[in-house]
């Protein structure tokens, strides 16, 4: 790959760029993030007190539990943090200040909210109608759902499709972990955001941009969906203990891991596999003769292979598939992606200047010409105030009695 050289005194692509986080629970907040890590200014606007919700979230059950607050690590970093009550006419004089100056802003409350708080995209163009104005919905802008409540389980993975799908024939749909639709949909607000800027460029005019979490399910799921259009049904999905096929199937190992073996061309492969298992008589039983030999009795074949995977752990059938051609993997660990040499090489993890948290995962983003900014401990609540609202204007009286009217926390 041909990189161009970074410059030390090249400014990150973002940089310069005014961004209003006005967003919480994950998404959104996360693609804030990612914009700071190139260099944008991201002023998290959060209500006085307790903060974005999300602050918590590492207290959550289904959090790998720690007593270090890594989500807002992840979610928090880079920013500065403003705490206002968007209820109260100061927080709207500030707001509207900010608004004059800022090149994207960022919601995700649900349109009812929006709506009395004058945060909709035909409340703010009248403010600055250069601004890139990105929301984030469970289920889009409009519609009879437009105003349900949305999170990545229920919108993302559920009414997608995709938890159906997945789920083997029989029983329950299986969950998702935390966050997981969310942080795939951050990438597609940040695209979203770029395509307004872009559009900026060319025209002088901002504009509205965003997505649903819905919509990024079903694309995520858009193989299945588009079949689903044109009358396509996907079948069951069947165990590993009943595949349709018993080459491209998951086998316990013998230290508990689990080998996902994909033997596609198992016309050209199905010689050289026999021998690496040293199972050469199969190569002369009629029922695995041929490829439909093979799928028409694969309930014998992969009741002949569990016992044979069972044998040896990973590392061994690693080491005797390795370069064979086979196509083979385990099912990963996140204690072993966190110790994998190529999560280094592939950027996956950074390192943070937090004594907390002192290392997070990365953006996916990858540039040839700039690396993203360390980050250091994400901002308390109302940590900026002073800072933000002097760069805004405001001078230390008016200030004063910003925060005597309850505007500030």
């Amino acid at each position: 790959m041909t990189k161009t050289p970074m410059s030390e005194d090249e400014p990150l692509p973002l940089a310069g760029l005014l961004v209003l986080d006005i967003s919480s629970f994950i998404a959104a907040p996360a693609a804030a993030a990612a914009l700071a890590d190139y260099g944008a200014d991201v002023i998290k606007i959060e209500p006085p007190g307790d903060g974005d919700p999300h602050r918590n979230s590492y207290k959550n059950a289904s959090y790998p539990p720690s007593e270090h607050n890594f989500p807002w690590q992840l979610d928090g970093r880079l920013k500065r943090s403003l705490a206002l009550d968007l209820k109260t006419d100061g927080a709207r004089t500030i707001l509207n200040r900010l608004l004059k100056r800022a090149d994207v802003m960022i919601v995700n409350f649900p349109p009812p909210a929006r709506e009395r708080l004058k945060l909709r995209w035909e409340d703010i163009e009248p403010i600055n109608p250069r601004l890139v104005y990105c929301s984030l919905t469970g289920y889009g802008e409009t519609g009879p759902d437009r105003d349900r409540p949305g999170f990545d389980i229920t919108a993302y993975f559920g009414r997608s499709g995709i938890l159906d799908a997945a789920r083997y024939e029989g029983g329950p749909p299986g969950l998702s972990l935390p966050a997981q639709g969310d942080r795939a949909t951050a990438m597609t607000l940040v695209a979203a955001i770029l395509m307004g800027l872009r559009r900026r460029d060319q025209t002088g005019k901002g504009g509205w941009v965003g997505t649903s979490l819905y919509a990024n399910g079903v694309w995520a799921n858009g193989t299945s969906a588009a079949g689903a259009l044109i009358g396509a049904k996907l079948p069951p999905r069947r165990g590993p203990d009943k595949p349709g096929n018993a080459l491209t199937n998951l086998y316990r190992t013998q230290d508990d891991r689990w080998l996902q073996l994909l033997m596609v061309r198992d016309d050209r492969l199905w010689e050289k596999f026999c021998a690496i298992i040293d199972r050469p008589e199969l190569l002369a039983d009629e029922r695995f003769a041929s490829r439909p030999e093979r799928r028409a009795h694969a309930l014998d074949l992969v009741a002949i292979l569990m016992p044979v995977f069972a044998a040896r752990p990973y590392a061994e059938w690693e080491r005797l598939l390795a370069g064979t051609g086979i196509p083979f993997g385990v099912i990963g660990r996140l204690a072993d992606v966190i110790e994998d040499e190529q999560a280094e090489h592939a950027g996956i993890f950074a390192d943070t200047t937090n004594p907390d948290v002192p290392r997070t995962v990365n953006t996916p983003i990858r540039l040839g010409f700039a690396k993203p900014r360390t980050a250091g401990p994400p901002p308390g609540v109302g940590q900026h105030n002073d800072e933000v609202l002097r760069e805004a204007g405001f001078d230390d009286s008016e200030i004063d009695a910003l925060k005597k009217s309850g505007a500030l926390g």
